[in-house]
């Protein structure tokens, strides 16, 4: 099954994309999808996806700057832009990215199938499968500690991820997801998260602003920051604070 992620930060167009196709008659499934690009970026190495669609205006990173980053990962990352009418000379000026296609807002369900029959195609033609690493061995336990330590002294790096940690490692990114989760007993998303939630649960107590609490633990997305700490904690930043100054 090839993998779909989608990334809108309207609630409503995901939704709408997600139900408009019959994914499975395309060998194709619903992996993954996100708010926002730093969103994205964060899950990316987790869903892995072989199709990507962006809409081209997002805050904090749009899809121009997620497309950027996330093709210099994934040369093979087929990305089909969502743009609206206004936007749509803008995302033709981004014309030398590798894009497979744009797509006007409201998206057409006829032209959604179109193309993706047409990207399936081509992946179809390249074989693309999963990746087997058995190559690569690791010495257990001990490379997976240092892994975590090298997480703890860096989570407040905003481009942290399963990728820039495997090639610090000099390990394959899917490799690397396989034995985290075996050793640490968690994906590597949600080590790296619960690392810096418990840094930010500390910053909450000094009575800063979420704002403050979301950059300094490398998720510069208020809104991502958001939904990561809530549940983390069961509680908003602002109620998590608030019940801190009733206990006072």
């Amino acid at each position: 099954m090839y993998r779909v992620m989608i990334i809108d930060d309207e609630q409503s167009a995901r939704n709408l994309l997600k139900i408009s196709v019959n994914w499975k008659d395309l060998s194709m499934e619903i992996a993954g999808e996100a708010a926002s690009g730093i969103e994205a970026i964060n899950i990316i190495d987790e869903v892995r996806p072989h199709i990507a669609f962006v809409d081209i205006s997002m805050p904090f990173m749009n899809g121009i700057e997620f497309t950027k980053i996330a093709t210099e990962r994934y040369p093979d990352l087929m990305i089909i832009i969502l743009t609206a009418f206004d936007d749509f000379e803008y995302a033709r000026q981004c014309i030398r990215l590798p894009v497979f296609d744009y797509m006007l807002k409201p998206i057409v369900r006829e032209d959604i199938l179109e193309n993706l029959k047409k990207v399936k195609a081509i992946l179809d033609s390249k074989n693309i499968s999963e990746e087997a690493d058995s190559s690569e061995d690791v010495d257990g336990e001990s490379s997976i500690e240092q892994i975590k330590k090298y997480i703890n002294d860096h989570y407040d790096d905003s481009s942290l991820n399963l990728t820039s940690v495997a090639q610090e490692f000099c390990f394959s990114s899917s490799y690397l997801s396989r034995k985290f989760k075996q050793e640490a007993g968690v994906n590597f998303i949600e080590y790296l998260t619960s690392c810096r939630m418990k840094k930010a649960m500390e910053i909450a107590t000094t009575g800063q602003k979420m704002f403050n609490a979301a950059q300094a633990v490398g998720i510069p997305d208020p809104n991502y920051f958001g939904k990561c700490f809530k549940k983390h904690t069961g509680k908003s930043y602002s109620e998590y604070q608030a019940e801190l100054k009733s206990g006072d």
